[in-house]
């Protein structure tokens, strides 16, 4: 099974602790969470990710800046706009981009 890394960027912490707790409940699926968007361009040029996820109480023009960062990088992250909706749309989200993780 192929691990994935996250990277949850939001404003509200409660809800950036569940975000990690729901998708570390899927095995091989490993998340960090951070809420200073400045910080997050270094994070994810230093580390080996496969997601960056935004959530709820970002502006909408570092959601823009950080979408065509990350496209323009060296290596393949893709970014989820996440805003709610449960596990199971979480779930989705992702197999849509990684069809081969279902089983």
């Amino acid at each position: 099974m192929k691990t994935l890394q996250f990277l949850v960027i939001g404003k509200n912490q409660e809800i950036l602790e569940t975000l990690k707790r729901i998708i570390e409940n899927n095995e091989g699926w490993n998340a960090e969470i951070q809420s200073d968007e400045t910080v997050s361009y270094d994070y994810i040029k230093e580390n080996q990710l496969d997601i960056v996820l935004l959530s709820s109480g970002l502006e909408e023009q570092f959601e823009k800046d950080i979408k065509i960062f990350c496209e323009n990088l060296d290596k393949e992250v893709k970014v989820i706009d996440h805003y709610g909706g449960g596990s199971g749309l979480l779930k989705n989200e992702v197999y849509s981009l990684f069809p081969n993780l279902q089983e």
